[in-house]
């Protein structure tokens, strides 16, 4: 039996990057990882530029004090000054046109007003060179790189991708996942339970994580006790998959076919069990560059499992620098007492800065995970925190 780290250690070493190919960038990619830096094809700005509406000036000319300037053009954005700003002249422009040849500064419009048809009074006796310009290059030099490989795309890098006018770029594949739950206790969500039967959450659920961790659901149906048939699912899901996930039938009863099936079809298995809870009977293994994770069928064992195994190794595969999974420290909101023979982690809520354990009834308890978005890390043994306590803390 491995301890939690030395397993995930197993799992990342046979999780290699998938290979990377050129896509489009759209709302689509949202989430995926660049596999090349991209760099800026020119300055930005091109140009110096205002970042307000007003007046180009010499700084010169307004710190002799408040006094009277000739309005030479107007520039809107988008427009380019036709001339230069000379003595005691200035320019009319608005945020984001190019400052004119001449000018070193601007004057904001309501530091101003017209006493002619051509002229302009400035009150503004404080202005310094480079008052609102936004210097040419100042975000952005051609040839930087603006985005390094290994970045995720966020909307603000997908904007700034567009900036530099990509439309595609190198991109780490979304990971393709399998999922088979298995056991005749199961029937479909849209189906009314017989006697024995329960409905099979497992199936959405590790499609739902699949999806958040970055992945490429593909749900396989249930898998019944029957290994011929179990089989044929399992080598579908195997051919086309880079990540299987099966939730059940991975303990040792009479009934828990997996792993023969597994072994039968060229699965090597490299971790059978890990010393934590709940989860115990936890199978990981690969058939070439498929990775294969065996869950437990109770729901809580299944979630625990996969954000500490199977999340971190789909987001290796997409091309994340650091695929976790996210341990910190946190202190308790409130007292907590606790005697486990394995390492724990229970489903908590995130209060602003510190963590409150949520009530749980265990592993079958697929309710009380709803409104997790941590795990509390709790060693083996008898352990009692008072309110303020640090304690470590996995983020979901």
């Amino acid at each position: 039996m491995l301890d939690v780290a030395d397993a995930l250690a197993v799992v990342l070493r046979h999780a290699g990057r998938l290979a990377p190919a050129d896509g489009p960038l759209s709302p689509a990619a949202l989430g995926r990882v660049l596999a090349a830096d991209v760099t800026a094809d020119r300055d930005s700005p091109p140009f110096a530029k205002s970042l307000r509406d007003g007046y180009a000036v010499r700084a010169a000319d307004v710190a002799k004090g408040p006094g009277d300037l000739r309005i030479i053009e107007d520039v809107p954005a988008g427009a380019v000054p036709t001339k230069a700003v000379g003595p005691g002249q200035c320019t009319r422009l608005f945020t984001g046109a190019p400052i004119p040849d001449g000018a070193d500064a601007v004057v904001m419009q309501e530091q101003a007003r017209q006493v002619g048809i051509a002229r302009v009074r400035l009150d503004d006796a404080g202005v310094k060179p480079g008052q609102w310009v936004f210097p040419r290059g100042q975000e952005m030099a051609a040839g930087d790189v603006v985005l390094p490989a290994g970045t995720p795309l966020t909307p603000a890098a997908l904007g700034l991708l567009a900036a530099v006018g990509r439309t595609s770029a190198s991109l780490y594949p979304s990971p393709r996942v399998g999922i088979l739950a298995t056991g005749d206790e199961l029937v479909e969500a849209d189906a009314a339970p017989g006697p024995g039967q329960i409905r099979n959450s497992n199936g959405p659920m590790l499609a739902a994580l699949a999806a958040r961790a970055g992945g490429t659901p593909r749900y396989l149906g249930i898998g019944r006790d029957d290994k011929a048939r179990l089989k044929a699912l399992v080598r579908d899901g195997l051919d086309t998959s880079d990540v299987l996930l099966l939730a059940g039938g991975v303990s040792v009863g009479d009934f828990d076919l997996v792993p023969d099936v597994l072994a039968e079809l060229g699965v090597t298995t490299h971790v059978r069990t890990v010393r934590m809870k709940p989860g115990k009977p936890l199978l990981f293994g690969t058939r070439g560059n498929t990775l294969v994770f065996g869950l437990p069928g109770n729901p809580g064992s299944a979630f625990v499992g996969f954000e500490l195994f199977a999340r971190p190794a789909l987001r290796l595969l997409a091309g994340h620098a650091l695929p976790g999974p996210t341990v910190v420290s946190l202190p308790l909101a409130g007292p907590l007492a606790a005697s486990n023979d394995r390492p724990t982690y229970h489903p908590a809520k995130l209060e602003g800065a510190s963590v409150r354990p949520l009530p749980w009834g265990g592993a079958p308890d697929l309710r009380g995970l709803v409104p997790a978005d941590a795990l509390l890390a709790l060693p083996a043994g008898d352990v009692r925190y008072n309110a303020g306590d640090p304690v470590p803390v996995v983020l979901v």
